[in-house]
């Protein structure tokens, strides 16, 4: 049956064999950059639907015919750049926030760089969303919706300090937001971090009754996590990790750390608790999507990472490393998609329904939104 599925799959448009089990489905060919995926129910329908930060553009595209819906577009002069979507409110539907005035360049004028925008759904979601816009720092690079004690807050993370030129200076104000009642009266920021520089990205992290963050940049890493109304940075001995080389992309799963070293890196090293390190590869070239899950029921996670430029063999794309023993030792490496997505992001979630996680990335030069279908 499975070979039969595969057999179907790769004859219908759209769709192509990708190695190992996975198959490869192009949903979007035509998008500009393809800055930020996230994934979530935008319509109340039950399914994951996939939502893109694409050039000018934030958009969905609706499970399971994928068909693409503009939410709002040319929303600011620059590049809009990262999106965070989640239901906060049990309502079965995601609540949307966005980025944009990509312009990094520029660390003092918050009216030439960066936006915090919420966006208000219309009755219809496939009609266009309404944009508030929040207060924000310069430089506004990726931002997600983490659960606290004081329920969900918006946090979001620029790329450099007020004022920086190449990193030096003040450090990156990280605040978090707290939606209040009506979405278009002043929501509360608080200030949760203003201590690393060049922070590129972060990880929600699971825990019991809320979720840490765990933030990725020059110094290595930092965990926080929201205690009693107010941010903590938590010690931690893996935290220690990743001051020589820095983080681009960070990710922890229950056994180890992962990340893409230094910014906008060729490292793909794996970090166990006492710090101890494990390089899984050195050839990627400007890597810029990672995720880590158990996509091939193992028991044990694997790596998921992606590049967007060709490395010194001529390759870009989208690799799954997968571990061998259980003292994490030696790793096995597959491609999942060879010269045919330049990554600019990544994600893992169950689209289908199956309980496998399926691959979701877009390419920067290749303009492409794939979906890499989990049949393992």
């Amino acid at each position: 049956m499975k070979f039969f599925l595969i057999l179907v799959l790769t004859c219908m448009p759209g769709f192509m064999m990708a190695q190992g089990q996975f198959i490869e489905q192009t949903i979007d060919d035509q998008i500009q950059i393809g800055y930020g995926i996230t994934i979530g129910d935008v319509n109340g329908d039950g399914f994951p639907d996939i939502l893109l930060a694409d050039k000018k553009a934030f958009v969905w595209y609706r499970n399971p015919d994928w068909k693409r819906f503009v939410m709002v577009e040319n929303l600011t002069e620059r590049d809009n750049v990262c999106l965070a979507a989640r239901d906060i409110n049990g309502d079965g539907r995601v609540e949307v926030a966005v980025g944009a005035q990509w312009n990094p360049g520029e660390t003092t004028d918050e009216a030439q760089s960066g936006s915090v925008h919420y966006l208000i759904r219309p009755s219809d979601p496939t009609k266009p969303w309404h944009a508030i816009q929040l207060l924000h720092e310069p430089t506004v690079h990726r931002m997600g919706w983490v659960r606290t004690e004081d329920g969900f807050q918006l946090v979001v993370v620029p790329l450099h300090g007020r004022d920086n030129q190449q990193g030096q200076g003040k450090g990156v104000r990280v605040y978090s937001y707290l939606m209040p009642d009506d979405p278009q009266h002043e929501w509360r920021r608080i200030l949760l971090d203003s201590s690393m520089h060049i922070t590129h990205n972060f990880d929600i992290v699971e825990e019991n009754d809320s979720e840490a963050l765990l933030i990725g940049g020059r110094e290595g890493s930092k965990l926080f996590r929201y205690d009693n109304s107010a941010w903590h940075e938590i010690p931690d001995p893996i935290m220690t990790i990743g001051q020589t080389h820095g983080f681009g992309e960070i990710r922890r799963s229950t056994d180890f750390i992962v990340g893409v070293q230094p910014f906008h890196g060729n490292l793909l090293n794996l970090y166990l608790d006492g710090g101890h390190s494990r390089l899984l590869s050195e050839t990627l070239q400007q890597g810029h999507g990672l995720a880590c899950a158990d996509l091939l029921a193992m028991g044990q996670d694997q790596v998921v990472v992606g590049w967007r430029e060709n490395n010194t063999l001529n390759q870009f794309g989208i690799k799954i490393f997968i571990p061998n023993d259980r003292s994490w030792n030696s790793w096995q490496e597959n491609w999942i998609d060879e010269n045919g997505m330049a990554c600019e992001d990544l994600k893992l979630a169950d689209l289908d329904g199956d309980g496998k996680m399926d691959i979701i990335a877009s390419g920067r030069s290749t303009n492409n939104l794939k979906i890499y279908w989990n049949k393992n």
